[in-house]
């Protein structure tokens, strides 16, 4: 049987794969082609999925499936959309005691918290939250 990659390898493989590119606002950029997997359609971006403290809007889904977290997003910002596409491909696929107790370490691990504005770092760390206690709340995992 094969064993599911830990989310801390996933972001550990994820970080050194970004950093091939060489230029953080170029790695910036790569991160458009996350969107499509996590895209939230239209339809779902309702108020209750918006997540506070982002500037731009952004809306988050969860679902369990199989024992494991899935998540899709939207950002009204083409900038804000890849990151918070990142952190849903991140996520995704992991148990929920992972995604409480995992936190991201790709914004430091790709020199992301240098490029991006404070306001921009205070957004994904509200998305971070909202994450944590989806998985929290759908799965009885206690929060660290």
């Amino acid at each position: 049987m094969l064993v599911p990659m830990t989310l801390r390898d996933k972001q550990t493989e994820l970080i050194a794969d970004l950093n091939l590119i060489e230029n953080v606002q170029e790695r910036l950029s790569a991160l458009t082609s996350f969107i499509p997997a996590v895209t939230l359609p239209e339809t779902l971006r309702t108020d209750d999925l918006l997540v506070p403290g982002c500037v731009s809007r952004v809306w988050l889904h969860g679902e369990l499936r199989d024992g494991r977290c899935h998540f899709r997003c939207a950002a009204d910002s083409p900038m804000v959309a890849g990151l918070v596409a990142l952190l849903c491909h991140l996520y995704t696929d992991s148990e929920p005691a992972e995604v409480v107790a995992v936190e991201p370490e790709i914004w430091v691990g790709c020199a992301f918290h240098k490029a991006l504005s404070p306001t921009r770092l205070n957004g994904l760390a509200s998305m971070r939250t909202r994450m944590r206690d989806w998985a929290a709340a759908s799965s009885q995992v206690p929060q660290a």
